[in-house]
């Protein structure tokens, strides 16, 4: 059985690429100041080298960004354009292996264990896959290629843009002894202050760190944060169409405005609830608990949820449950991100219901989710949602895949 130090892994992260995108599609934004915005929003979800050169930063608001580069061009992003160029990004790395894992819209790693002999050496690999990225869609890439997932991604992140790192395993102590712990994929900023309190700062830190003082603080984390450390990851590539089943179906969208009305606030749960009971449908799932969650205008999140006697999928007993739950809420500021999500899912298996109406329902419900596959999301939707322009999405989930239940589509 093949040894996980023997494996080489790759991790792909494409550079700045939503901005990069919108660069490549118009040419007059090009080596310009640019900053992709959702649309109607005030923040910054990308922002080109040319603007973060100038100190701009995802999360900023346009006034922060502006304030920090006068000459920045704000650009509304098209979530559509990203999603469709990831997908086919990806058809090129399963050129070069099955086992490609999406991390999110713009990342994946690629197990290549099994394709040197075909291919050659991974640095080969990275070259071919940053020629024909850039060949075929005018973007760069930055790889990171090491022993595990863990070190790849790391190295990805040390050459940006356009860069090529290698960690050797003989390489690992000397390159993590001066890394920032907060420089590890899984280390936030609780953690990293946490551990700043026991004087850990740098990998090499966290790597001497006696393990018993970790598990006591941390509990069981407490040993894989000394792996950690040390550069050891035994975590598997899995390819998509093998992930773990999911445990939920959810929602969620940033909005155009803040709002504070409860007209508006309900005709958003009403899109929201449609869009995770269609697609819990499309995959004969069915969700017992209902979660509703808020996010204020200074950024405060929050959550309720509430379990039903019976699984649902049906979109307006989704839309009920969170309307219910809104119902126990307060709401002391304007509303600035709403999200609808079921879990406690099951797997469904289609059957008529025993009463008339209950049946006329169903088989509207069905009707509906025909034509709206065939001709688009909203095509065919409730009245109330007539005179709200913007259906769909308007934020990537970091959970997207390019196919499967967690395949949400944008617009």
């Amino acid at each position: 059985m093949e040894s996980v130090h023997e494996r080489t892994i790759l991790h792909v992260d494409q550079n700045a690429f939503f901005a990069s995108v919108e660069q490549e599609a118009n040419p007059e934004l090009r080596e310009k100041p640019i900053a992709v915005i959702g649309r109607g929003r005030t923040v910054v979800t990308t922002a080109s080298y040319e603007a973060r050169a100038f100190g701009v930063k995802t999360g900023m608001t346009t006034w922060e960004a502006r304030r920090a580069c006068p000459s920045i061009i704000l650009v509304v992003g098209n979530n559509a354009a990203y999603t469709r160029i990831s997908v086919q990004i990806k058809k090129i790395f399963l050129d070069y292996t099955p086992l490609v894992e999406t991390f999110s819209i713009d990342e994946a790693f690629l197990d290549v264990t099994g394709s040197l002999r075909l291919f050659g050496s991974p640095e080969r690999i990275a070259h071919l896959i940053k020629a024909r990225i850039r060949h075929g869609f005018g973007l760069t890439c930055s790889i990171g290629i090491a022993s595990n997932k863990l070190l790849a991604k790391l190295a990805s992140e040390m050459q940006k843009p356009d860069g090529l790192t290698v960690i050797r395993p003989e390489e690992t102590a000397r390159v993590l002894e001066t890394v920032p712990i907060e420089a590890l994929c899984g280390i936030g900023r609780k953690t990293q202050r946490q551990l700043a309190l026991l004087g850990i700062r740098t990998c090499g830190d966290l790597g001497r760190f006696p393990v018993e003082i970790l598990r006591r603080r941390f509990g069981v984390i407490g040993e894989r944060l000394v792996m950690m450390g040390q550069g050891r990851d035994d975590s598997p590539v899995v390819p998509d169409e093998e992930a773990e089943e999911v445990k939920s179906v959810g929602h969620s969208t940033t909005l155009d405005r803040d709002i504070s009305g409860r007209h508006d606030i309900l005709r958003y749960l009403l899109q929201l609830s449609e869009m995770v009971g269609r697609r819990a449908r499309r995959y004969g799932v069915a969700g017992k608990t209902v979660h509703l969650t808020v996010r204020y205008a200074d950024f405060t999140t929050f959550g309720r949820q509430q379990t039903l006697p019976l699984s649902t999928n049906d979109s307006r007993e989704i839309y009920r449950e969170a309307v219910r739950i809104l119902d126990t809420l307060v709401l002391e500021q304007p509303v600035r991100l709403l999200g609808v999500r079921i879990t406690n899912l099951c797997h469904q298996r289609e059957q008529l219901p025993l009463f008339h109406h209950e049946r006329c329902r169903m088989l509207a419900t069905g009707a509906m989710d025909a034509v709206n596959d065939r001709y688009g999301d909203f095509s065919v939707t409730f009245g109330s949602l007539l005179d709200n322009e913007e259906k769909g999405s308007f934020v990537i989930s970091p959970a997207w895949r390019p196919e499967g239940i967690r395949n949400v589509d944008v617009k």
